[in-house]
């Protein structure tokens, strides 16, 4: 019989948003297009991709801010401290975790770098994970 996924939570800064995940992640990466700049303030974002409903807010519900639309594609962000938690993708099959909210050690490591064609001209990448201009193919 195979074990339960084990879980892990998430918080924003302030920790007024907690959210539930399970350590079942299909996919990661480090994005650097200009959107996950922005929401991130930093030279790119490391996410974790899981099916959506493998995700779940503990506490705060309603002070998550959806940034987009929340019947497409959208941020999740915290209202009170502003920390980007995950994005809802793929039309809305999908949640791209923030990986710096987690809190526990997630099993998967980001396997590549994407949308480098907008990355930062400030920023050079310097590990061995490929580079691909776009999306992963």
């Amino acid at each position: 019989m195979p074990l339960p996924p084990r879980l892990l939570t998430g918080a924003c800064l302030c920790r007024t948003v907690r959210y539930l995940v399970e350590d079942a992640f299909c996919y990661a990466a480090n994005c650097h297009c200009s959107d996950c700049r922005r929401a991130t303030g930093s030279a790119y974002k490391p996410f974790a991709g899981i099916e959506r409903e493998k995700l779940r807010l503990l506490q705060g519900e309603d002070s998550a801010l959806i940034f987009g639309r929340p019947a497409s594609n959208h941020d999740v962000h915290c209202r009170r401290c502003g920390s980007l938690l995950y994005s809802v993708v793929r039309d809305q099959a999908y949640a791209h975790v923030a990986m710096g909210t987690l809190e526990d050690a997630p099993s998967i490591r980001p396997s590549a770098h994407i949308f480098v064609g907008d990355k930062a001209s400030w920023h050079t990448i310097t590990d061995e994970l490929p580079q691909h201009e776009g999306h992963e193919p």
